[in-house]
């Protein structure tokens, strides 16, 4: 039997590759699937392609899209909604010719608008001189549902699923991959301490104008704002207009911490709505969160045996962006745990630096 710790995204799609090659699964979570203090809870995620000059990460998410349209098919439940992602840049930015170029390479539709464009596509939106990059069959995933559909599948076709904390020195017999997120560092002080940092992120949901759609999943996509580092989900089931600052918080703990915002950050993302969103500037606050990224110094995730320990694997670092490569991440980790998967060195733990030393990468 293979043990799998965490039954977060990156946990749970590792555990049902393993089940689909026939393996035995246990999947463990000290607070349960998709729960307040993980980083796959939470209500949605943005799912894209474009990556820049990391066409590694555009290849998984054109694989990744597949498996969790099989999930929506599987559980029939609405898991993606295929609204659309867009990326606001300045006119000649590196980053988005580099995304162009890997789009192109894989076949991704897209589209590039330039600022008259723009604004005739999506007026609620104040432009100004940005260009984008508009992908129409990306979209969000709803994270938590997401999460707790995948295990609950996984429970009614034979893994077994307990809820339990386990520390790093429990014995188990058998292949274990500890895929616990935030709680990963704490668990291997001595290895990851300092290799996978988790911070503390706020996420903001704001109230749309009475009787309008037009930042409903229907007319708005999921956007990110290059030049500021704000990213926004469209209102989704009626929970209000998403957006966060995609800036490295203060280092979290996830046990503990209070999930409460701080009233600076809704003052600067308040700016920011009314100059980029201006029918939301006196929008009401509706609701709050405070999440985490699990940050290791170049951004790629850490997907590897456990150097000392032959039974142990290790898989995290999702760094902010990981959610929708969950899929693929869990093929990953199932072949390589079966001997099937080559080694990409890249998600090796000898390339992830000391986050004291190395510039820890942000998700765009």
């Amino acid at each position: 039997m293979v043990t799998v710790v965490g039954a977060g995204v990156f946990g749970a799609w590792t555990a049902w590759h393993l089940h689909q090659a026939g393996m035995r699964v246990k999947l463990v979570d000290a607070y349960g699937a998709g729960n307040s203090r993980a980083s796959s809870g939470g209500e949605s995620r943005v799912f894209r392609m474009g990556y820049g000059a990391r066409e590694h990460f555009t290849r998984w998410s054109v694989r990744s899209l597949p498996l969790w349209r099989e999930l929506c098919s599987l559980s029939g439940e609405e898991i993606f909604l295929p609204c659309g992602a867009m990326w606001l840049h300045p006119e000649g930015d590196l980053f988005a010719r580099q995304s162009v170029e890997a789009l192109t390479a894989h076949g991704v539709e897209h589209e590039a608008l330039a600022p008259g464009e723009l604004s005739s596509r999506f007026p609620q939106m104040r432009c100004g001189a940005s260009h984008a990059i508009y992908e129409p069959h990306a979209g969000a995933l709803m994270a938590r549902r997401a999460v707790q559909v995948l295990v609950r599948w996984l429970v009614a076709h034979g893994v077994v699923f307990e809820q339990r904390q386990i520390r790093s020195d429990e014995p188990i017999d058998g292949p274990v991959v500890y895929a616990c997120g935030p709680w990963l560092p704490r668990l291997f002080p001595e290895l990851l301490g300092n290799r996978i940092v988790p911070t503390r992120q706020e996420v903001l949901f704001f109230g749309v104008p009475a009787g309008s759609g037009d930042f409903g999943a229907e007319r708005m996509p999921c956007w990110v704002d290059v030049g500021s580092q704000y990213y926004g989900i469209p209102d989704l089931e009626s929970r209000g207009f998403k957006i966060a600052l995609d800036k490295r918080g203060p280092v979290i703990d996830p046990d503990s911490e209070s999930r409460t915002v701080s009233t600076e950050v809704v003052e600067k993302v308040r700016e920011y709505l009314a100059e980029r969103f201006p029918a939301l500037a006196s929008a009401p606050l509706v609701e709050t969160r405070v999440c985490q990224y699990e940050n290791t110094s170049n951004g790629d995730y850490l997907l590897d045996r456990h150097p000392e320990r032959e039974n142990v694997w290790l898989a995290g670092g999702g760094s902010g962006h990981g959610f929708k490569h969950g899929p693929m991440v869990g093929k990953y980790m199932a072949g390589l745990i079966l001997g099937t998967m080559p080694v990409d060195a890249r998600y090796s733990l000898q390339t992830k630096l000391d986050c004291g030393v190395g510039t820890v990468a942000s998700s765009l």
